[in-house]
């Protein structure tokens, strides 16, 4: 079977249980999924119901424990350990709701971080890191530490370091969940400008403002697909002015 080759993301089948035998609990339960490459899925559903597992498989931060996870053509949930990390280090950014910072780390060198791993030069590094703190609006506070910023600005740095790769999809779990109203709106600005560039995004979140940037929203419930809503005929006209990086 191969991947769509349009498709950034595509699974079949995909299964993950939590415990064995009759205490198992079937987190993701056959889930077929399609994102087109430069489109925005977000996927809601009530606490437990295997969104932050769907969302780990496809990543490859967790290997499934049946059917098949491919990304941009390459099927994954197959690879070797060290090659699964190169994947994830060249063709996968994450954004996480608790921003996993390195605190002794500046926000420039948490967003340089990635692409050091990755084999970039130092140099490459720190001149990609500079034009996505410029781009995320946090040019001078590149030399700060996590502990000398707000919540809302480091993640920000989070979705710069999550960039810094030009991956091939990025990957967010819950990204407004520890933030503040005028917080989330700088994050849903920053989206809404990746969005318009063509950027690939899933989206596993709770906040219904961030699910009306998507393009597609899918409601899950007990580890499986129970509604798939295509955003873009219901999205009023203008909106992605409204979260545009502008204003």
């Amino acid at each position: 079977m191969n991947g769509s080759s349009a498709a950034a993301v595509v699974t079949r089948g995909l299964v993950k249980q939590h415990g064995q035998g009759h205490g198992g609990v079937r987190a993701v339960d056959e889930i077929d999924l399609e994102v087109p490459q430069g489109q925005t899925l977000a996927v809601m559903g009530p606490s437990g119901c295997g969104k932050s597992t769907l969302l780990h498989l496809l990543g490859g931060l967790e290997r499934p424990d049946g059917g098949e996870v491919w990304l941009a053509g390459r099927r994954i949930d197959t690879l070797s350990e060290r090659a699964l990390a190169r994947m994830r280090r060249r063709s996968v950014g994450f954004v996480f709701q608790g921003f996993h910072l390195m605190e002794e780390l500046t926000a420039a060198e948490n967003v340089e971080l990635p692409a050091l791993l990755a084999g970039r030069s130092r140099r490459q590094a720190r001149r990609r890191a500079g034009r996505l703190l410029d781009q995320v609006g946090l040019t001078a506070r590149a030399r700060h530490l996590p502990s000398q910023l707000s919540g809302g600005q480091r993640q920000r740095v989070a979705v710069a370091r999550a960039l810094v790769n030009d991956p091939l999809v990025v990957l967010a779990d819950e990204p407004t969940g520890n933030l503040d109203t005028a917080a989330t709106h700088d994050v849903l600005r920053i989206f809404g400008e990746l969005r318009s560039a063509g950027q690939t995004f899933v989206i596993v979140t709770h906040d219904e403002r961030v699910a009306a940037t998507a393009d597609r929203l899918i409601s899950m419930r007990d580890g499986m697909f129970v509604d798939d809503l295509r955003m873009a005929a219901a999205r009023p006209r203008g909106l992605g002015g409204l979260i545009g990086l502008g204003d």
